[in-house]
């Protein structure tokens, strides 16, 4: 389920967030990606796209759970997903192909007990 990010005042790509792997039954869970253009990078849309994602999965989609992973050395990213309430769990060992290498990534795991979209860390 991908979506795109526009600045509101202009209309300018900032980004996309894509909700996949989506898996039913036992496991009601998800994984979350996203990408946001460099320029607009640190300036908080992702996390303000995270604040409306997050209550749709859980209400919306019915889903307990949401994975995301990012390269180990991409801090920005894993900050994110600190602020949007997500618990890191553990090293991915050589998890995806990026650029011909096999890369090791970091898993995040969200639960709806992890608290409302609101009470969420910072900006």
């Amino acid at each position: 389920m991908p979506m795109l990010l526009f600045r509101k005042d202009d209309m300018t790509l900032l980004g996309g967030l894509t909700i996949g792997y989506i898996r039913r039954g036992a496991a009601q869970s998800c994984m979350i990606g996203y990408w946001m253009g460099e320029k607009h990078a640190g300036q908080g849309h992702m996390l303000a796209a995270l604040r409306v994602a997050i209550p749709y999965i859980y209400g919306g989609l019915q889903l307990h759970r949401i994975e995301a992973a990012c390269i180990p050395d991409n801090w920005k990213s894993m900050r994110l997903l600190e602020k949007a309430g997500f618990e890191r769990e553990g090293l991915l060992r050589k998890y995806l192909k990026i650029n011909g290498e096999w890369r090791d990534h970091m898993m995040f795991s969200r639960l709806p007990e992890d608290g409302e979209f609101g009470k969420m860390v910072g900006p």
